[in-house]
């Protein structure tokens, strides 16, 4: 299946849409900190002492800008980009939904909430409505992965989806019930970003993420490259996040001197990266190559003789 050209530019302008509306709030975070990168940075890894109040991104958001930036170039250079827009659109839903219930009524955060949702739906709704079947003989079609990187990349996702998995349950057990659920509804003892979805709730698309994008590597379907590009990107941010938390509060200096719970936490961030990385280079890779079938009305060619010719050939 391909998608129309009228569908294409359809979902680049939603993806140029959802880009400019989150580059916006992250420039208004960063000009709370006087334009500091250095220090935006610092404050997604969780260093909140350069800016009073509550900021609206977390690191996560400038993740999801460079996904819609990426989308809206393959939905312009490429037929076959419907898996992408729905990847970026079933994404965004994911991580704005909390924002219904979570931000002020009446804020511009809710807002832009709303707007990221009715964008989000609809590039879903352009990547179904805006297939058509391809013409394999004219026109490049969608291709599997090869077996070698889908199966390195399906690996690595399982594995970072069991970890991140296992971090719930560690989290679950060690804090009160009332913390628990505020993680994953954003209540009042968390704190979060205006546009960031609640920690535990942000958790569990991960986990859904990563373990989907596996099953699909391991299947090779043709939508299983850009669903998992998309989530080794997410996998690689996150876990620089946490590296960069590991590093700002001492943790990563004192990772011989620390207690198990934050050693393995720093050796998880790193084992985000790494997988992240990882994902993002071999699913980047060509797929596997496509042998299109000879035009309409093309004369099949004769037999290949056989050697040696038997008597009277």
């Amino acid at each position: 299946m391909t998608v129309t050209r009228a569908a294409r530019l359809t979902g680049a302008a939603l993806s140029a849409a959802l880009a400019l509306i989150t580059a916006g709030w992250l420039l208004r975070d960063l000009s709370a900190l006087g334009g500091s990168p250095a220090e935006l940075a610092w404050y997604w890894a969780g260093d909140h002492r350069t800016l009073r109040g509550r900021s609206a991104t977390s690191g996560f958001d400038l993740i999801l800008t460079g996904v819609y930036i990426a989308t809206a170039v393959a939905a312009l250079r490429s037929p076959v980009a419907a898996s992408a827009l729905a990847a970026t659109g079933a994404l965004t839903l994911a991580l704005r939904l909390p924002g219904l219930w979570a931000t002020a009524a009446g804020s511009d955060a809710l807002l832009t909430t709303l707007f990221h949702l009715a964008l989000a739906a609809a590039l879903l709704v352009v990547a179904a409505v805006g297939r058509r079947p391809a013409n394999a003989a004219y026109e490049a079609v969608p291709t599997r992965p090869r077996t070698g990187p889908a199966v390195t990349a399906a690996v690595l996702l399982l594995i970072a989806g069991l970890v991140e998995t296992a971090w719930e349950i560690y989290w679950a057990l060690e804090l009160p019930a009332e913390f628990t659920v505020d993680r994953f509804t954003g209540g009042r003892s968390v704190l979060a970003p205006m546009l960031a979805p609640p920690p535990g709730w942000l958790a569990a698309v991960l986990v859904l993420l990563t373990l989907t994008a596996a099953g699909s590597a391991f299947a090779r379907p043709p939508y299983s490259r850009p669903l998992g590009l998309v989530t080794g990107a997410f996998l690689c941010g996150g876990g620089l996040m946490g590296f960069l938390m590991g590093v700002r509060y001492g943790l990563v200096e004192n990772f011989f001197r620390g207690d198990e719970t934050q050693q393995l936490s720093v050796l998880s961030s790193v084992f985000y990266v790494l997988a992240g990385a990882t994902v993002l280079v071999v699913l980047a890779v060509r797929g596997e190559r496509r042998v299109a079938p000879a035009p309409p009305g093309t004369p099949a060619l004769a037999p290949t003789p056989p050697y040696p010719r038997p008597p009277g050939w």
